[in-house]
């Protein structure tokens, strides 16, 4: 492929901070707030509901050949608002207010990535298929604002020069501050938080369940591989990491990487740390010599989500959150990380940058 020039859009968030590293200099990143380190790349600050800011943003992408489309919006209660009208209409109107002024004013763009994940699969409104698999075992009665964007992105790219592919990581763990579900923030605040108490780190989640995740790094390789491979183009790929685990089984490496002994279980709602544990996480920050903000600012969302990966409340064992690779595998994407290893990587990072204590 020619030079290219990708414009990333939603570079604070997991997905789109993990593609502004792997691209870097040749990336220009869109957010409202700006990146920890842009890594090279230039950036835009914009709020992709306003359509008028996106029009006269446009101005500057004339030689965009890729668009990463990671952005997201997402309401007060997380979980709650994945069924809510409200977050699908504006999920659904930022992707059209970013993609028309970009399709219009960069005529060398030849590819758009958009990004799903599982509840294309209805997981968090029923037991999935096992394994799910693209073109199979989506829920598309339930409304969710995947559909929207699809549906628009298919009937928009029919006859033109450029092509799509979309991709539905699981959970995805890596870098990124203030974000709706990374779990690096908010597991590393819970454990820094117990270390206080002693070197005993219990399991805070509910019944078991067998998952999968994805390194945000391997997601971003993922992101490359489909822009520039033909068996990519116009399609739809399942990501993971190759593997899968229970959180019980790996909370004895996620307790060694923060230096401390995995305990038994004992229910807690993480969540319920935004209320009583603003001023002792301020304390560890202080006396850890931390460059991490402040506890609502460090976290956003995300312990509302570790709460649901975890199934905080639920006694029983959940049905398996599974999916197939085969298709990415087959069309040429072979990656793949020990998700154990995973979480080791992302606590060091966390650590080693200060964000989070050392182990």
């Amino acid at each position: 492929m020619d030079r290219k020039t990708v414009l990333i859009a939603g570079a604070t968030g997991l997905v789109g901070y993990a593609a502004l590293k792997h691209f870097g200099p040749t990336a220009i990143a869109v957010s409202r707030r700006v990146p920890p380190s842009l890594h090279g790349a230039r950036h835009a600050s914009l709020d992709l509901t306003d359509a008028a800011a996106c029009q006269a943003a446009a101005r500057d992408w004339a030689g965009v050949t890729q668009l990463v489309y990671a952005a997201l919006y997402e309401l007060p209660g997380l979980v709650d608002g994945w069924r809510d009208e409200a977050q699908i209409r504006v999920n659904d109107r930022m992707l059209r207010n970013l993609l028309e002024p970009l399709i219009a004013a960069a005529p060398g763009l030849q590819h758009v990535t958009l990004l799903q994940g599982t509840k294309a699969y209805g997981v968090h409104v029923r037991p999935m298929l096992v394994p799910a698999r693209e073109g199979r075992s989506e829920m598309r009665e339930q409304p969710n604002f995947y559909w929207q964007q699809e549906d628009y992105l298919r009937a928009r790219q029919a006859g033109q020069p450029w092509h799509f592919t979309i991709l539905r990581p699981v959970l995805i763990v890596g870098e990124a501050i203030g974000g709706a579900m990374n779990l690096i923030p908010a597991l590393g605040v819970h454990a820094a938080l117990m270390r206080e108490k002693g070197t005993v780190l219990p399991y805070p989640g509910g019944g078991p369940r067998v998952s999968q995740a994805v390194d945000a790094d391997l997601l971003a390789r993922a992101i490359d591989w489909a822009g520039d491979t033909a068996a990519a183009q116009n399609e739809t790929f399942n990501v993971t990491n190759g593997d899968v685990f229970v959180w019980e089984n790996i909370w004895p490496a996620i307790a060694d990487a923060v230096g401390m002994q995995a305990g038994p279980a004992e229910p807690f709602p993480l969540r319920s740390l935004l209320e009583t544990a603003v001023p002792a996480w301020d304390a560890i920050r202080t006396r850890h010599g931390l460059v991490s903000p402040s506890l609502p600012d460090f976290v956003g969302q995300s312990l509302e989500y570790a709460d649901y990966q975890m199934r905080h409340g639920a006694a029983e064992s959940g049905p398996p959150s599974f999916v197939s690779t085969v298709k990415i595998n087959q069309a040429g994407f072979h990656e793949t990380m020990d998700t154990e290893a995973m979480f080791r990587k992302w606590f060091q990072v966390f650590q080693d940058k200060r964000l989070l204590p050392p182990a």
